[in-house]
């Protein structure tokens, strides 16, 4: 088996918004076009009715190399697809409700520059202060889910209230989940009472990867999530389909933390972003000096890029809306390898031992299986 705290890639691997990309999945289930895409199963095509799992954090590269593991999820058909730049679950799981890229939506990260505050999308606060107030979530990305359908929903049922669930799931029918045997029995019941299409998420794989890494707890994870998956397609009416994707892949980095060089810091004025994709924030006057200290320091252990490098090279989509401009950072440290760099105000109730959020293989490619009832 390949040592995966031993992977790096050599460039960065970059979204295909126009094809094989989270960004087309949904819509192509929601709005079939005339011609059924090469890389969507096409036994989904035949489908009368869709149970649509999205699995936090399963990349393609981890459920391929544990194919043994999770056997349900192997026998489906389908292959990888990449997900969004960056690979984190706040900009991939916008684009992946309403079918925009980041640069048409603006959720540009996990912690991004909103009016001049750090913004933690997921947690919805800043500096640990609830923001749903200051920072109302329904207006932060024009984005509407489900391209208007208001299908039903199914997520974890103290996701209700958060803020982000209003900022990409604004506006949907909400059925709210405790233990996973009730995600099971509402997707049975939402299913044979005639609903056309219902959105399932799941987080366990993302939350043990994090805390665990991709070990003994990892494997066991899938293979309960594989069980999941078993007893989802236990439900399906006949011509159901089950279509599975998810927002990003995971790499094990461990205590592989790099603290930036203080020559880069001496011009930061802030930072956002997460480890493996750091923004900087030049103070005024010092973004020149900030690039040059960057690639002086980091460029062994990331692709050091500017705002512009990052759009011109569309890496948020062919597009970015000058909101989304605005919540970049001035340099950013897309991580090489198995680190992630360290910022102080960027922490939570654990130390991450698996993380995602740059462009490599193992982060960027994801799932995308079916089965067909």
């Amino acid at each position: 088996m390949v040592d995966e705290s031993q992977l790096r890639d050599d460039e960065p691997l970059l979204p295909d918004y126009a094809g094989a990309c989270v960004t087309n999945v949904m819509p192509t289930l929601l709005e079939p076009p005339e011609v059924w895409p090469s890389w969507f199963p096409a036994a989904v095509a035949e489908a009368d009715q869709i149970l649509f799992l999205v699995l936090d954090g399963l990349g393609w590269d981890q459920l391929h190399k544990r194919a043994s593991i999770a056997p349900t999820m192997s026998a489906m058909t389908g292959d990888a697809i990449l997900t969004v730049a960056p690979s984190t679950t706040s900009t991939a799981m916008t684009s992946i409700t309403t079918g925009m890229t980041p640069g048409e939506h603006g959720v540009m990260g996990y912690r991004m520059a909103v009016d001049g505050q750090v913004l933690n999308v997921l947690r919805w606060s800043v500096a640990g202060q609830d923001q749903r107030a200051g920072i109302p979530p329904e207006k932060l990305q024009p984005g509407t889910a489900f391209l208007g359908h208001r299908p039903a929903v199914i997520t974890r049922a103290d996701f209700r209230s958060s803020g982000f669930t209003a900022a990409h799931l604004d506006g949907v029918r909400f059925n709210g989940y405790r233990v996973t045997s009730t995600l099971v029995m509402e997707a049975r019941r939402l299913l044979r009472g005639g609903e056309p299409f219902v959105y399932a998420y799941y987080e366990g794989i993302d939350k043990v990867a994090h805390e665990f890494g991709l070990g003994d707890h990892y494997d066991a994870e899938l293979g309960y999530v594989d069980r999941l998956v078993a007893d989802l397609m236990a439900v399906l009416p006949p011509q159901a389909a089950l279509v599975i994707t998810a927002d990003h892949g995971q790499l094990h980095v461990g205590d592989n933390l790099i603290t930036p060089a203080r020559e880069v810091l001496e011009q930061v004025s802030f930072q956002s972003g997460e480890g493996r994709f750091r923004w900087f924030h030049a103070r005024p006057g010092r973004a020149d000096a900030l690039l040059d200290a960057a690639r002086r320091w980091h460029r062994d252990d990331a692709w050091v890029v500017t705002r512009d490098e990052t759009i011109d090279g569309g890496w948020f989509g062919p597009t970015v809306a000058d909101q989304a401009r605005r919540r970049l950072g001035d340099v950013a440290l897309v991580a090489k390898g198995t680190v992630a760099f360290v910022d102080p105000d960027d922490g939570g109730p654990f130390e991450l031992v698996s993380r995602h959020g740059s462009l490599t293989s193992a982060e960027m490619r994801v799932p995308l299986l079916a089965h067909l009832a």
